[in-house]
């Protein structure tokens, strides 16, 4: 059958003039009677695509093709896909553990006696160092010079490391610090539109090791973020299984208003998407609206897909994805080729309503979208520009149990130089890849600076303002509309082409500053151009962050405060002491659109990206170059540690009854990855500081989690050590402490999971809603692991950081419908038996959480184990995905040997 399914779709097909491939048609299995998939969602039958093409006989089965081509929008989800990708993209952030992964891995193969090739890449790769720079030099020219030094003597010893991974594994193109971020990149270069391998030409499709991954899907490319420890599996050629998603449709209707931008659109959609639940559900956005959507303000929404809760937000490709790919300096032959294979698959242009069956259909009227920001705490809490100042408010006097600040309304702000005050932007930041890939808030922000030099204002000088593009186009384009000298002189300078403050490496404030904020309790504010704006996660000293556009940003950088009307009150006055307002400096249709013509010049995307970028880079030629087929690693190093995870305590079954599990955390709702493990700097009195001081390093040397990922030592002990993090064990205490049982003694996490262990204590995690929300971060999973903690209870997860629970070892396991952790009534005195689990175990087997009360009640609680599919069954049978691909790896190699 995989044969007769094969031979039946395969196709002929001429992309141009010397372009001759074969393909397999989609549409051709409706044709032989295979499915009605006429009618499926595009972005599933690009998913269907890449089953029917690596359907084999082995892996991928035939029954795996009908399965999906008969897909119905209101059908149970119990089948998995097998998705083979074509690609894979990697962070530094996830991206260098994920190598020392791989390189554990390769090390335990060639101890067995098997040769180095055969751990390594099997798809292309490639990979950028984004999240590294810190902006600890802002507002000045040399502030790129100064930070990119800064950043390559801090990562020193990771970048060697990454130095020798990219002779050591063939197939990965690397992107130095400094090249841009991630996700900026692969849409406005590492995209092909499509791929060719052997003769067949095929859809792109890829993973990545980054939330926003999902970007790409804006430009009609499936694609999504994913763990590193499931894109290893990626990486060595396996499938990725995940269940048959529903697949909501969004009808777009109407066009945004002049003044409007596409991250007010953003925010739109993403308090509209968290309220409908689309969790873990693909979206796909249709209809006319979509054709007024240029591929940046698609990706704008693309990007935030995991802000919204979905896998993906598809935008399908068509006449728009060509005109993107023509001015970002993509050949003509490539877009013609581009849109010649969508069109013989079925998969060009937006649908129009009635043209799909969706699970359902949400409708979204762009005329009624406003300008408006979001935060404090989360993106989806959107607030209209109009209401932000009765908002703010609002929440600086609501409890702090009810999310607010517990705070007397802010005082009027007075003259420059007064003391830092409630409401007080201490942080106004251009970043993140959401926002600086679209010209058009781009070049509207670099108005914005223009129009308010002109009239005589200047940046409030408490506000600590950067500008970091996610890629040297975009200082390109501002040149040459006259723009970047304007943002200079309000202090917008580039600082860096990298993350920086939208993953919280916003650098230092002005100590002097800081420490007012401190001692005098201040609720100090953030704005950025970012994606996320989680507790703690921009600034330590910063207690409510704001989400917004460039343009915004610069204005609140010139109001200096959150608690301000823009539309009615004043951002300052002029040199004649006339006041000045937003809508005084902000940009026409015209003058956008005459910075927008300057700005599409295909030439500035084919110089910027000619050549071999680290090639060029005189930073990254610094670097010494280490060789041989296996990294040796330095027992001494306080950076980089072989992975411990194929050791064989975490290489056993956990397929088995949790008997007498104390909880180490119990935690409420909307728990981030950043709360689970932190990327902030390592202060001296935290557990990681004590263990960096005891091996000698100083404490202006920690550094940040962040860069201490390949240290699992440094990274164990920062789990669940959020400064802001709530475990309701020890009420009104943040941070990262629990009370050890039985005794009660208030600790630290890490203290605790140790005396646990010592005493042969398994350990759990309550929390509530929304758990693990925030960036795909697998250390908040491996943490979770190397502290011991055999399952977490939750009433619901986010995507990824289920996926790598399930991937770590670690058993998600949800409490069922309409039951909230407060009805258990915890307090943390309790002991805990989970049965249901053995060795047959099944994907969402149901399971009975027995709790165990100090005054011996008992209760039993049902469960349902979030492991989805059989392969995360497989994960958790083996003791996690490591160990799992390392016999997955052993069995192909004795194949192949016995073949031979």
């Amino acid at each position: 059958m995989t044969v007769n399914l094969k031979d039946m779709t395969r196709r002929d097909i001429t992309l141009g003039p010397g372009l001759n491939y074969r393909y397999f048609s989609v549409p051709a299995l409706e044709e032989n009677g295979i499915g009605k998939v006429s009618r499926m969602p595009v972005s599933l039958r690009i998913v269907l695509e890449s089953v029917l093409r690596n359907c084999d006989g082995r892996k991928i089965l035939p029954h795996h093709v009908e399965s999906l081509a008969n897909w119905r929008p209101d059908a149970p989800r119990e089948t998995e896909i097998p998705f083979t990708i074509g690609r894979i993209v990697l962070n530094c952030a996830a991206g260098i553990p994920l190598l020392g992964d791989l390189t554990a891995i390769r090390g335990a193969m060639m101890r067995r006696g098997y040769p180095a090739g055969t751990v390594g890449p099997k798809v292309p790769v490639d990979m950028a160092l984004d999240h590294t720079l810190t902006v600890d030099f802002n507002a000045r020219p040399d502030a790129l010079a100064l930070n990119t030094a800064l950043d390559i003597r801090r990562n020193a010893e990771r970048y060697r490391f990454v130095k020798w991974a990219m002779q050591a594994y063939g197939g990965v193109r690397l992107f130095p610090p400094g090249a841009g971020i991630l996700h900026q990149l692969n849409l406005e270069l590492l995209a092909p539109g499509y791929l060719e391998k052997d003769g067949i030409c095929y859809p792109d499709t890829l993973v990545g090791t980054d939330s926003h991954t999902c970007m790409i899907a804006g430009l009609g490319t499936v694609g999504w973020g994913v763990g590193g420890i499931e894109a290893e599996a990626a990486m060595l050629g396996q499938p990725l299984f995940f269940l048959t998603p529903d697949v909501v449709g969004v009808h777009v209707t109407g066009r945004l208003r002049e003044g409007v931008t596409a991250t007010d659109f953003v925010l739109h959609v993403t308090e509209m998407l968290r309220k409908a639940k689309v969790v873990g559900k693909f979206v796909e956005f249709f209809g006319e609206g979509v054709t007024t959507l240029s591929v940046p303000d698609r990706a704008t929404i693309a990007n935030m897909a995991v802000e919204y809760g979905a896998t993906i937000g598809y935008f399908p490709v068509d006449g728009q994805t060509c005109s993107y790919l023509r001015q970002t300096g993509r050949s003509e032959e490539t877009v013609r080729a581009v849109e010649t294979l969508y069109r013989a698959q079925g998969f060009f242009g937006a649908p129009k309503p009635g043209d799909i069956d969706y699970s359902d259909v949400l409708e979204l009227d762009l005329s009624i979208v406003v300008p408006n920001l979001a935060g404090p705490k989360r993106p989806q809490d959107r607030i209209p520009l109009d209401g932000l100042k009765e908002r703010f408010a609002d929440v600086l006097a609501a409890p702090v149990a009810e999310g607010g600040y517990g705070k007397a309304p802010a005082a009027v702000a007075g003259e420059d130089g007064r003391g830092v005050r409630d409401g007080d932007v201490v942080i106004a930041a251009i970043a993140s890849c959401t926002n600086t890939s679209n010209p058009g808030v781009m070049l509207a922000a670099g108005l914005v600076a223009r129009n308010a030099v002109a009239r005589g204002l200047r940046t409030r000088p408490w506000v600590k303002t950067s500008l970091t593009p996610g890629s040297m186009v975009v200082s390109r384009y501002l040149e040459a509309a006259g723009l970047q000298d304007a943002l200079d002189t309000l202090g917008f300078a580039v600082a860096g082409y990298s993350c920086a403050t939208c993953v919280g490496a916003s650098g230092p404030l002005d100590p002097e500053l800081e420490e007012q904020i401190a001692a005098r309790d201040v609720v100090a504010c953030a704005v950025l151009s970012g994606n996320r704006n989680f507790e703690a996660r921009i600034h330590p000293a910063v207690r409510a962050s704001f989400l917004a556009s460039p343009p915004l940003v610069v204005a609140f950088a010139l109001a200096g405060r959150m608690d301000i009307d823009l539309l009615n009150e004043p951002l300052g006055v002029d040199p004649h002491g006339k006041p000045v307002y937003l809508r005084d400096i902000w940009p026409t249709a015209e003058e956008l659109g005459a910075a927008q013509a300057i700005a599409a010049n295909p030439a500035f995307y084919r110089e910027t990206y000619a050549g071999d970028i680290a090639a060029r880079d005189p930073n990254w030629k610094t670097i010494p170059q280490a060789t041989g087929s296996l990294y040796a690693w330095d027992e001494r190093s306080t950076y980089l540690k072989e992975p411990p995870f194929l050791a064989p305590e975490l290489s056993a079954s956990v397929l088995k009854p949790v008997m007498g599990a104390r909880a180490l955390a119990i935690l409420g709702d909307s728990v981030t990855t950043d709360h689970i493990s932190p990327i902030g700097n390592i202060k001296a009195r935290s557990p990681a500081g004590a263990y960096l001081s005891s091996l000698g390093v100083a404490p202006l040397d920690f550094n940040n989690f962040g860069a201490r990922r390949m240290n699992h030592e440094v990274m164990v002990r920062g789990g669940f050590g959020n400064q802001r993090l709530r475990n309701l064990m020890v009420p009104g205490v943040e941070g990262g402490v629990t009370t050890h049982q039985p005794d009660g003694e208030t600790t630290s996490i890490y203290e605790a999971s140790l005396r646990y262990k010592a005493d042969d204590v398994p350990l759990i995690v309550v929390a509530g809603q929304e758990y693990g929300t925030g960036s795909a971060r697998d250390w908040a999973a491996k943490a979770t692991r190397l502290l011991g903690v055999r399952a977490v209870v939750a009433e619901s997860f986010e995507r990824i950081h289920r996926s790598n629970l399930a991937g770590m070892g670690v058993l998600p396991c949800q409490l069922a419908e309409g039951t909230r952790t407060t009805d258990l009534a915890l307090d943390g005195s309790e002991r805990f038996d989970i049965f249901g689990l053995c060795d047959d175990t099944e994907p969402g087997q149901s399971l009975t959480l027995v709790i165990h009360r100090a005054d011996g009640a008992r209760a039993e609680i049902p469960l349902i184990l979030r492991l989805d599919t059989p392969v995360e069954v497989e994960y958790a049978r083996s003791g996690g995905v490591m160990p799992h691909i390392l016999n997955e790896l052993i069995a192909e190699a004795e194949r192949l040997r016995a073949a031979s």
